[in-house]
Formats: C-alpha cells, structure tokens, sequence
C-alpha cells in the first residue's frame, strides 16, 4: 500500500490505498482465506482487496474497542482506508524500529498489555514487529492491522507465537 498524509477539515489523517494492480494478492488471500468471518469470499482479486481493507477497518474498531493503542479508522471505499494521523506539529511519529523508547521495559510492558487486550477481543495481530509499531511520545501505538485475525483462525496460533517472537527478538 501506498500511504499518504492528507488534510480532513482542520486535522491530518493518514491515507492509505492498496495498489490494485500490483498488490501481492496471494499473500492477502493467504491470510484471509482461513479466517472464518471470510469463508464465503471468492477468490477474485479485486474482491479480495475490496475485502482486506474492510478487514483492516473492521480489525482497527474492534481493537480500539478493546482498548488497544491504535489509530482511529475513519472510513473506508474500495481499495482506500482513511485513520487518524499520529504525531503532532513536529510530524509523523517514528516506527519502533527507528525511534527506540528511553524506557525499553516500560515501553516493552505496554506492548505486551495491547497484545493481550487485541486476544481478549478474540484477535491476533498476525504481523507485528517493530516496523508495526509507532513510538508516540514513548508509547506504542499498534498498526497495520490487515493481517489481523481471529482466534477462530486455524493460524492464530501460529501468527501469535510469530507476534511474540519478534517483539521479543527485538527487546
């Protein structure tokens, strides 16, 4: 995807549009095809990326609804999803990988409390590492969640444990 930062009245939001044709559909589909709440999506590509943003929109409100540290989702049409803008006059705030808190225990504690908030909700993130995560005034902020899925998923497991894993490896 591609993602910009636009203006909505008087506040900056984050744009971010799936490029259709070149998207890498086998690996959306991948993800989506053994997550439950999609078992009746046909396998058409266009469908499938009309779907994976709505996936993401959809995965975003419930984790704010749970109290996971995430962006607000806006709205969403086609291949476009609009969400909050996070950072402040100073800009866009940095990923986790480039911009290490000062207090990595705290900040690795936060972490480990929205994991277990976004499970709680019955999800896993399913791609989280320190490219997925924002350092806003040294507080995770969790991102994209077009991957996310539910703990119905056959492959729950296996994205939770990857999840752990490379927040470990990186802490």
């Amino acid at each position: 995807a591609n993602i910009f930062s636009a203006v909505k009245g008087n506040k900056s939001v984050i744009v971010k549009i799936y490029r259709v044709n070149s998207c890498n559909f086998n690996k959306m589909f991948d993800y989506i095809k053994s997550d439950p709440r999609y078992a009746t999506l046909q396998g058409k590509k266009r469908n499938i990326i009309f779907h994976w943003v709505q996936r993401e929109y959809r995965n975003l409100m419930k984790a704010r609804q749970a109290g996971v540290k995430v962006p607000t989702p806006i709205t969403f049409k086609n291949h476009i999803l609009v969400m909050e803008f996070i950072g402040g006059d100073e800009g866009a705030a940095l990923m986790l990988k480039d911009d290490r808190p000062k207090d990595l225990e705290k900040f690795f504690n936060e972490i480990i409390k929205n994991m277990k908030r976004l499970y709680k909700a019955g999800l896993v993130h399913g791609d989280l590492s320190p490219f997925n995560i924002l350092n806003f005034k040294e507080k995770p902020v969790l991102i994209d969640f077009s991957q996310c899925s539910s703990l119905r998923d056959s492959r729950a497991e296996e994205y939770l444990k990857r999840d752990v894993k490379n927040i470990c490896d990186f802490f």
